[in-house]
């Protein structure tokens, strides 16, 4: 059960100390706060842990301080879309807004190599007012003597350029907890330029230590990845454990499933589940063509299989496009054979919006129906 309460309440007046004094004689029942602090006012949440099916929703919500009270009915109890649950599904960071009606494309270098490749992406990203990207300073690997990223040597120039082209947001994977205090140890020392989205990978999305530390800080908004070889379900548990932590701006990422029966494909593409996150969840959905595909192949119509794969995504109602762009693919240290040309880019936004634009279409459409089956 979660427990709303209205905005900007005194939590150290004498009708919050009531509503938790009645909340801990509960007995059986644990109760956790969570605070979500944004631009013009605080909204807090209690969540109620145990056994609540037999607590008085009334009750509670006669209290002076509680705006609402939502029973919980998936396991999901803070990501998770409720009956009659009204939060909003969107956040807002570095002065980017994420889900709802907004639509993003993080376009850049899987594994960042140079500091020249770095700077010539974002002067493009730039000039074709993008203010997202996404640079690899961390990289697992399967291969123990594959590349594994530059690490935090390549922090300072990469935050520094960010700065430099207005680019507000980079998507970065982390592979250790010891990476987020060096992530913000680079930001501060670099002036704060950008804003970091920390990524959480597919092999890492069952690492759950990683994952609490993640979660326990507020300073980063998450991006995790679709486990490929573990359930939807168990994926979404997932990202659970980041807002059980308190980190509640995550954004899941549908990134393919490993199986042979998406040969010739890297992965299985699952675009369709963007429709049954949204449904499932509160969370904006992300899709990442780059990893799902695996290479530049183009279809007898020649318009390249990542862009047939991303549309797919973007009319179902993505909120976010995750892809791999490099200035010279042949010279990538990590995933150049599926990496678009810089060159590309126009072509990439261009294609999306078509896409975009349908799904608006079909929204459209829906509540012309709605109307017509209203009247």
């Amino acid at each position: 059960m979660i427990v709303i309460l209205h905005p900007d309440t005194d939590k150290s007046g004498e009708a919050y100390a009531k509503l938790l004094g009645y909340l801990h004689e509960l007995p059986g029942i644990r109760v956790r706060t969570h605070e979500e602090i944004g631009t013009q006012q605080v909204l807090t949440e209690l969540y109620l842990v145990g056994d609540t099916q037999t607590l008085d929703e009334s009750r509670i919500e006669s209290f002076e301080v509680v705006e609402r009270v939502v029973r919980v009915s998936r396991e999901y109890r803070i990501l998770g879309r409720h009956k009659n649950d009204h939060r909003p599904g969107y956040f807002e960071y570095n002065g980017v807004t994420f889900g709802r009606d907004e639509f993003h494309v993080f376009a850049g270098l899987c594994a960042v190599d140079t500091p020249e490749h770095v700077e010539c992406t974002m002067r493009h990203l730039k000039e074709h007012g993008q203010v997202c990207t996404r640079m690899g300073a961390y990289k697992p690997r399967t291969n123990p003597y594959s590349f594994q990223g530059h690490g935090k040597l390549c922090l300072p120039y990469v935050f520094d350029l960010a700065g430099k082209y207005d680019i507000r947001v980079i998507a970065m994977e982390i592979t250790h907890d010891n990476q987020i205090a060096e992530i913000q140890s680079a930001l501060e020392s670099a002036g704060n330029p950008t804003g970091v989205m920390l990524q959480i990978g597919t092999r890492n999305i069952q690492n759950f230590e990683l994952l609490k530390s993640a979660g326990r800080q507020r300073k980063f908004p998450v991006l995790l990845k679709r486990g490929f070889g573990i359930t939807l379900e168990e994926s979404l548990n997932a990202a659970e454990y980041l807002a059980s932590e308190g980190n509640r701006n995550v954004i899941f990422c549908l990134r393919g499933i490993k199986t042979s029966l998406g040969d010739p494909h890297r992965n299985l593409v699952d675009f369709a589940h963007v429709p049954v996150v949204k449904r499932m969840t509160r969370m904006p959905v992300c899709i990442d063509p780059s990893h799902s595909v695996g290479s530049r192949n183009s279809a007898p119509d020649g318009i390249m299989d990542i862009f047939h794969v991303a549309a797919q995504g973007v009319i179902t109602g993505a909120d976010m496009v995750l892809v791999d762009i490099h200035p010279e693919p042949a010279k990538a240290l990590v995933d150049g054979p599926q990496a678009l040309r810089l060159e590309e880019l126009p072509w990439l936004l261009d294609d999306l919006q078509i896409a975009r634009d349908a799904y608006k279409q079909r929204l459209a459409l829906k509540d012309k129906q709605r109307i017509e089956d209203e009247g």
